[in-house]
């Protein structure tokens, strides 16, 4: 699950603080390490976290047919968000902001 999200984080043009910003318990260098494929432990936060970004993931693959706008939707505002992009709004740090993301996708995209 790291590794996917590893590459995720690279799509979306992340730096190694923003990363960790959305992991929330990790630092900056302990992101780096992940890089390097040396794992630590995965809590309930962090588990819940990844599950998130998992699914933001493959909600922009459903709804986007090209994926490269897909990953670049994050960036972008959005009225949703009032004019924010889904990026700022989950670099807040907390698991609800990048809940916030998903629920928005999830109903977009609506029961399939």
């Amino acid at each position: 699950m790291q590794r996917a999200v590893i590459n995720l984080f690279d799509r979306w043009g992340l730096t190694d603080t923003q990363a960790a910003t959305l992991l929330g318990e990790i630092a900056p260098r302990t992101f780096q390490r992940w890089k390097a494929g040396e794992y630590g432990r995965v809590g309930p936060d962090l588990s819940a976290r990844l599950s998130n970004l998992l699914g933001i993931h493959k909600a922009l693959r459903l709804l986007f047919k090209d994926t490269e706008r897909g990953y670049g939707w994050i960036k972008r505002p959005n009225a949703a968000f009032g004019d924010q992009s889904a990026l700022a709004v989950m670099l807040g740090g907390q698991l609800t902001d990048l809940m916030r993301v998903r629920r928005y996708l999830d109903a977009v995209r609506g029961p399939w």
